[in-house]
């Protein structure tokens, strides 16, 4: 049961155009169309409005000092005296 064939979908148009009447349909699809491409210009407009910043180099922190050796013996104290 997966997706819509294209006959289902050529039945699915014209009971949209039946149901809307052809001018209506078009209208509509007219309108869609004019949004897409309005939401299109939208986007590059954008785009061209905000060069692109090189991104903050992240520092590396160093790492901490082992506080016990491999054996387990205490390297050094961090505890408060």
């Amino acid at each position: 049961m997966g997706g819509f064939s294209p006959i289902h979908l050529l039945v699915l148009a014209v009971v949209a155009i039946l149901l809307l009447g052809g001018g209506r349909f078009s209208n509509l699809m007219g309108d869609v169309a004019k949004g897409v491409k309005n939401f299109k210009k939208g986007m590059s407009e954008h785009d061209d409005e905000t060069p692109a910043k090189p991104s903050a180099r992240i520092e590396a922190q160093k790492t901490a000092d082992p506080a016990f050796d491999r054996d387990g013996n205490r390297v050094r104290d961090d505890r408060p005296a």
